[in-house]
């Protein structure tokens, strides 16, 4: 590779990486920028082919229609959800009804995507009621749960639809449930873990008014533009990961797993599919893999703009930056420091 070509494909990652961050209108139009980047890292590196443009239109394909069918299903259901909820709380009382709804929905995730998982959740905050420290505390370690459940499937979320497509070839042959098998005795624990955080402390109820709520109801084009904005997204990431791929060889791969565990807490800030993208390379083993997207998946959970569940709950419920923060940036402070000694004593460097 030329220095020409890496210098061309350094500027690339860099304007991916800091554009999305710091320009408004970038960040509204991430699809359609994103988009353009891939296709400008796959010239400059010559990577343009035949079979590329076809996975670029087939690969989105799947988690498109899952967010699209579920979507409308959700919809149809919409107005169930409350009274399902107030069923499991009179079962089984509210910490354990929480417990169990966090847990269903970080796991399900895999299924009915990350997205309509946060739209079930941000029904399920709206008919609970509670007083809103509590609510914003429930909303992140849902979403925590969500982000980590949704990569088990490559349905679940962009980011295993991406590590899924760039591994699918040798020495990885990666098929639908490679990533549940790489990273179920990992993501599991860490569900399990914020669901109970969530059951815990849960306040009181309050009148309507003073705690979160979401009532507009979706219209059919909110669903069909979601869903081919998902398609878009994909898309993009297929083009820019193929593109990337030969500065990733020379960088990223290099980098030991320890080194890419930390460097992704650039997830926190910067949407963590994107930077599966642009990192992971089949030459990497199964262990680099873990730390990577591991780092990836509890760092995007610290602030809003690191995950879309997380976006979606803190738009529809009007959870603001700081709120977010306050509690869960420490609480993927601690998630990272103890994932990495188990990761370490488990998988090594």
């Amino acid at each position: 590779m030329s220095l020409l070509t890496i210098a061309g494909l350094g500027v690339v990652m860099g304007l991916v990486l800091a554009l999305p961050f710091s320009v408004k209108k970038v960040e509204e139009e991430l699809e359609a920028f994103l988009l353009v980047m891939g296709v400008l890292a796959v010239t400059i590196s010559g990577k343009w082919s035949g079979h590329l443009v076809s996975e670029g239109f087939i690969e989105p394909v799947k988690i498109t229609l899952a967010v699209l069918v579920v979507g409308f299903l959700f919809r149809a259901c919409r107005s169930r959800v409350r009274g399902m909820v107030d069923g499991l709380v009179g079962l089984m009382g509210r910490p354990a009804a929480i417990m169990f709804i966090v847990f269903a929905l970080g796991l399900l995730s895999s299924v009915i995507t990350a997205i309509i998982a946060a739209l079930v959740l941000s029904e399920v905050v709206t008919a609970l009621r509670l007083d809103r420290k509590y609510e914003v505390r429930l909303v992140i370690c849902a979403c925590y749960a969500i982000g980590l459940g949704a990569a088990l499937t490559p349905i679940g979320e962009p980011l295993a639809t991406i590590a899924v497509s760039k591994l699918k070839g040798a020495p990885h042959h990666a098929d639908f449930f490679f990533l549940a098998k790489l990273l179920a005795v990992w993501v599991v624990p860490g569900v399990a873990a914020v669901s109970f955080l969530a059951g815990a402390k849960t306040g009181h109820a309050v009148a309507e008014g003073a705690s979160l709520s979401e009532d507009r109801q979706e219209r059919v084009w909110d669903i069909v533009l979601r869903s081919l904005k998902v398609y878009l997204f994909v898309m993009a990431l297929v083009f820019l990961g193929a593109g990337l791929a030969p500065l990733a060889e020379q960088t990223v791969a290099k980098v030991p797993s320890w080194g890419l565990y930390w460097i992704n807490i650039l997830s926190a800030i910067l949407d963590n599919a994107t930077l599966t993208a642009a990192e992971i390379v089949p030459s990497m083993s199964e262990g680099k893999i873990t730390f990577l997207l591991m780092g990836l998946l509890i760092a995007g959970g610290m602030l809003i703009p690191g995950n879309i569940p997380n976006i979606i709950c803190a738009s529809k419920l009007g959870i603001k930056s700081k709120e977010w923060a306050v509690f869960a940036a420490p609480l993927g402070a601690v998630l990272l420091v103890v994932y990495f000694v188990v990761l370490l004593l488990a998988v090594g460097t």
